[in-house]
């Protein structure tokens, strides 16, 4: 029997609703301030989606478009500004930015009480101690995919390909929050294809097109796809071979239409959540 498939698009829809609902009662407006350096293609359709959000949930949003020639210390120097300012609750710089610029010190410069991408290293460290703060969205939006079809990791063997700071180290702790038995594994793990065929939830966040391919899918287990790549016809996919892991899993993420949705939705749901702080 073909695997149920787990509809992000939908449900990000229904958590943007949530989310413009309960913003309407609030007493000033959620901002969102979003900056982009340079003119890398991929980054202009994140943030013209981002915009789109705002739009549908009623927040303020401000772009920043700045010239490839932007230095680093201009940056931070527009960062400070947007962190004083109390009509902005939210600040995301948009990720790639260009050679000579430190994004490490780009997202130190952040306050973290408007992190919204959950990248500060002080969110970070409330996720790794389990206290209060920004999830990153991928992670929180898998979370959430996972408590809407009523898949709970608790006892499950959970397994994580990818160990970067964005989605494959905060994805394992959120798991491990959840009672999940959770393996991490990357470039270095050996024997990949039987510690996946390990797994009842497998997440898959690498960009490597159909590096999780049927037969390394444990038949009955839950099928998380993170990535999105495009193929050698240039179709968007993602790391899993969809067509064949489908027949195999119990249930599964598209790509597109699965993981990416949920991401720009918990963007806004943790703006919100800033906005509700800011407030009081």
């Amino acid at each position: 029997m073909a695997a149920i498939v787990l509809d992000g698009k939908a449900l990000a829809a229904k958590c943007k609703e949530e989310v413009k609902k309960e913003a309407a009662s609030l007493a000033r407006t959620p901002g969102l301030a979003v900056i982009i350096v340079g003119n890398n293609p991929a980054s202009r359709v994140y943030v013209n989606s981002k915009r789109k959000d705002c739009e549908e949930c009623g927040f303020l949003s401000e772009e920043y478009a700045l010239p490839e020639e932007t230095t680093q210390e201009e940056l931070i120097a527009l960062i400070q500004q947007l962190n004083e300012r109390a009509d902005i609750d939210g600040i995301l710089c948009q990720l790639p930015l260009p050679q000579g610029i430190d994004e490490e010190a780009v997202l130190m410069a952040i306050s973290p009480d408007k992190d919204v991408d959950g990248f500060h290293p002080m969110n970070m460290g409330a996720l790794l101690v389990g206290k209060e703060g920004f999830l990153p969205c991928t992670p929180y939006g898998i979370m959430e995919i996972l408590d809407e079809y009523g898949i709970d990791p608790k006892g499950k063997q959970c397994v994580v390909i990818g160990r970067s700071n964005i989605v494959g180290k905060p994805m394992a702790l959120l798991l491990l929050q959840r009672h999940g038995t959770v393996t991490i594994c990357h470039s270095r793990t050996k024997n990949l294809a039987e510690v996946c065929r390990s797994a009842d939830i497998l997440v898959a966040a690498v960009g490597k097109v159909n590096i999780v391919t049927a037969d390394m899918v444990k038949p009955g287990a839950v099928v998380i796809d993170v990535a999105m790549n495009r193929n050698e016809a240039g179709k968007l996919c993602g790391d899993v071979d969809y067509a064949g892991a489908k027949e195999v899993a119990s249930a599964i993420t598209p790509v597109p239409g699965g993981v990416g949705p949920m991401t720009r939705a918990m963007l806004m749901k943790n703006t919100l959540l800033a906005a509700k702080k800011h407030q009081g």
